[in-house]
């Protein structure tokens, strides 16, 4: 059997010019503004998403240490705008920390909705030192489309 992965998906374009079908997608990934990120698994349904919004979006496979940045920078709780912290993942969830947390979720052990009220988008900043182009892909030189884990540098230049 395949090894399953966690993706981050990236929003780099906005929300002008957008067909229906398209932004319908995006939505459905909770993808609603420009440098949004998401995290999901790649399971083909998802694959097929990705497909249709190739051009609006990158993504790549992401590993546990990423993921704990991504909780510990840009993580948010929905009803009080906390930062996640070990001492919140300790009272919230069976986790002892941010770390534990980050690799269960990464291995398929646990979901971020095992951390009630975390908000599962994570806004992100523009990246540090400029994008390449958002009209090509990653292939020709551009930022959009599939990266592989050439993501996690782009995650921690926008974080």
């Amino acid at each position: 059997m395949e090894e399953r992965k966690r993706l981050a998906v990236i929003r780099m374009r906005g929300r002008v010019n957008v067909r229906k079908t398209t932004e319908d997608t995006l939505q459905m990934l909770k993808l609603f503004r420009r440098f949004n990120c998401v995290i999901i698994d790649d399971r083909s349904s998802y694959q097929g998403m990705l497909q249709k919004i190739k051009d609006w979006v990158t993504w790549g496979e992401i590993d546990s240490d990423t993921v704990e940045l991504l909780l510990t920078k840009r993580g948010e709780m929905a009803e009080t705008k906390k930062k996640i912290t070990d001492d919140l993942i300790k009272r919230k969830t069976s986790f002892s920390s941010v770390s534990e947390f980050a690799q269960s979720v990464c291995g398929f052990k646990a979901e971020f909705s095992d951390l009630p009220s975390l908000k599962k988008v994570f806004r992100l900043h523009p990246p540090r030192k400029g994008l390449k182009g958002i009209k090509a892909s990653f292939t020709e030189g551009g930022d959009l489309g599939y990266r592989g884990l050439a993501i996690i540098e782009l995650i921690q230049k926008m974080i």
